[in-house]
């Protein structure tokens, strides 16, 4: 479960935080409980019949007030420490720009490059700065304990430092809208070098996750078409169904030869959904929003090979 992994360093730093809470609460349950249980007996009206008056104990009185005290003072230092950790990031990691949008988020990187889904380099702090471009949204990624609000007008702003590789889901925390239970991505964790050769190279170089280290970024993406793989690494399918299901974006099962009515320059027409319409939905979808769905969807960068494999598949659908 997504929770109870511990994929990056400010995993490790809160629920040392939760469990030194939980701690305290649980020996405060027992003893409490204890005492409450013995002088239930020790003091019942069988034992005394008769009531008798108790006189204060000062000593008594400063020890449960102090010792209180002190633990919960100690709860605030413990939280606000990991609180100022997670604020400032060490001065070499690299600032990703997080949008969140009705319903998707994009991430974009220090050379322009922009994704729908978070590539991490293992073992590298990675600062993210978080906005809205419409309602708040909250930024949460399970596996790593990192939760932030997307406010629009305001930029937030943590950062994580993975330990381990794979894929790691991204949800928005925040009720956005009537599809906000649909607003995923993923943050996809690689070795350093393929990290490397996708972020510094052309617009095919190879997507971190998808060749070598496939399996482990995306379990059974091996064994996927190529084009359905494609999808699921950009995180498409957050928004478009295969199977015909409803979900932010149109359905992409036989969607190929159907008609559609889109908007374009303010007006609405109507197409039949082709190669070239495809190609121009997924480069530069806001050109041609189709009627009754939300303008929502970012640009997705694809290489010209994953974008001939994406209208195959869809074509196929």
């Amino acid at each position: 479960m997504e929770w109870m992994n511990q994929a990056a360093l400010s995993a490790q730093k809160s629920d040392a935080v939760f469990f030194y809470v939980f701690g305290l609460s649980v020996v405060f349950l027992l003893f409490i409980t204890a005492l409450m249980i013995y002088f239930v007996v020790r003091y019942s009206r069988k034992r005394h019949p008769v009531a008798e008056q108790i006189e204060g104990h000062v000593g008594l009185e400063i020890v449960w007030t102090t010792v209180p005290l002190l633990l919960f003072l100690s709860i605030f230092y413990y939280g606000w420490t990991n609180y100022e950790y997670m604020r400032q990031a060490p001065r070499d990691a690299m600032v990703i720009q997080v949008t969140a949008r009705q319903w998707s988020w994009s991430f974009e990187y220090p050379n322009g490059k922009k994704t729908k889904v978070l590539f991490a380099p293992i073992g590298k702090p990675m600062k993210v700065e978080v906005r809205s471009a419409d309602v708040v949204h909250g930024f949460f990624i399970p596996s790593f304990r990192l939760k932030i609000d997307a406010v629009p007008s305001r930029t937030n702003t943590t950062w994580f430092q993975a330990t381990k590789l794979g894929s790691y889901d991204i949800q928005c925390t925040v009720i956005c809208g009537v599809d906000h239970s649909l607003m995923l991505s993923k943050v996809i964790v690689v070795p350093e070098d393929e990290f490397k050769a996708w972020y510094f190279g052309g617009e095919d170089a190879p997507e971190p996750g998808k060749n070598l280290r496939a399996a482990e970024a995306h379990p059974g993406l091996k064994d996927m078409p190529l084009g359905l793989a494609v999808l699921t690494a950009k995180g498409c399918l957050a928004c478009h169904s295969v199977d015909g299901k409803p979900k932010v974006g149109p359905t992409l099962k036989a969607l190929y030869g159907r008609e559609q009515q889109i908007l374009v320059a303010g007006a609405y027409k109507n197409i039949t959904v082709d190669d070239a319409y495809l190609r121009r939905s997924i480069t530069n979808p806001m050109d041609q929003v189709v009627r009754g769905y939300p303008p929502a969807m970012p640009p997705t960068p694809l290489s010209g090979q994953e974008l001939d494999e994406v209208v195959r598949y869809i074509k196929g659908l």
